[in-house]
């Protein structure tokens, strides 16, 4: 009797999170990386000016923009428990698909486009399929996805770089108001993913099947379901993401998103948003986006070589995991509670 009262705890609290109006609230991820990312701007004017010069910003920010997207979405998978290693062959694919296909032709633009969203959708149902339905680590799966995307995109491009078509390039490469176009899109996506997930009941059913699937399962939610379409709505941002960067430079490789695999997470994580699934923090996401590549822009000024800049961002997601998983409080009361048993003696 005992045992059975946990599921039926957890299975009312996730009625009452379903039921719950939408609250407005600022989160700790939010906080942290804000401040975080004031500081770094900050110390960036004062020891590396010429990293905050406004050519600077126009440089980093598309950047930024296409890495904020490319959180985004792996922000959905992550908050359903799960991650996604398919993100750096979806949006290589896509900058290959949309440049090789037009070939510089305008017209052809759309339907290339289009190509490119078939692939993320077709990728987005195998990950979901191998990992939601059929119950495979979402490791493994992705990898083998992302292998898959790579032999197209290398059968499409044999490895050899095209110039991006002109309307793209107008689309997502250039400035309006002196503001890099990507960063619209950015925004654009931040405010589509931040209100299904807080302005819509399935966005809310989203998030309680991340947090707690048993209890939700017993509430009668498809937690499978949930899952699949969130790897499906996430290969959509990494698509988005690959349109913009192959606006974004002239002349793409066919292997423009390895650069976006681990960074990928790392906003994620210094957004907040728990590796084990649950609620996720948008805009703190793309803050750490923001963030984290102003660190890379500010590490560059400073003349260090590309090895330690990799070095730099595995540190900054190590800092993340350690600061929204490990309990520093009860290990520093432990601390102090041992100090004091041996001071005792």
């Amino acid at each position: 009797m005992r045992e059975a009262t946990v599921p039926d705890a957890e299975t009312g609290a996730a009625r009452r999170e379903l039921s719950a109006p939408p609250r407005l609230t600022i989160s700790k991820g939010l906080i942290t990386i804000g401040c975080a990312t004031v500081l770094l701007f900050v110390v960036s004017a004062l020891v590396a000016s010429s990293s905050v010069s406004p050519t600077a910003l126009r440089g980093m920010l598309p950047i930024a923009a296409v890495l904020a997207v490319a959180g985004l979405g792996q922000m959905l998978v992550i908050q359903q428990g799960g991650i996604d290693l398919s993100v750096a062959g979806t949006i290589s694919m896509t900058v290959v698909v949309v440049t090789h296909i037009p070939d510089g032709d305008n017209g052809m633009l759309l339907p290339a486009i289009l190509v490119a969203v078939l692939f993320a959708l077709g990728a987005g149902v195998l990950n979901g399929v191998l990992t939601g339905v059929l119950s495979l680590n979402p490791i493994i799966a992705t990898l083998g996805t992302n292998a898959l995307l790579y032999g197209a995109d290398l059968g499409l491009s044999g490895g050899r770089p095209r110039i991006t078509t002109e309307l793209l390039a107008s689309i997502t490469g250039r400035t309006t108001a002196g503001i890099p176009n990507a960063v619209f899109f950015a925004v654009g996506a931040l405010v589509v993913v931040t209100v299904l997930l807080r302005r819509t009941v399935a966005g809310r059913r989203f998030e309680a099947i991340g947090a707690g699937p048993r209890a939700t399962r017993a509430v009668g939610l498809r937690v499978r379901g949930h899952r699949t379409w969130a790897y499906v709505w996430a290969q959509l941002l990494y698509c988005l993401a690959g349109v913009m960067l192959a606006g974004i430079t002239a002349q793409p490789s066919a292997f423009e998103g390895d650069s976006f695999l681990l960074i990928s997470v790392a906003v994620v994580v210094l957004g907040g948003t728990s590796l084990l699934g649950g609620r996720g923090y948008p805009l703190a996401t793309v803050v750490a986006a923001v963030f984290l590549q102003q660190l890379v822009q500010f590490v560059v000024a400073l003349g260090v070589s590309t090895a330690v800049q990799t070095i730099v961002q595995a540190v900054a997601l190590a800092i993340g995991v350690s600061l929204y998983t490990v309990n520093w409080a009860a290990l520093w009361s432990r601390r102090l509670s041992l100090r004091g048993m041996a001071t005792t003696t």
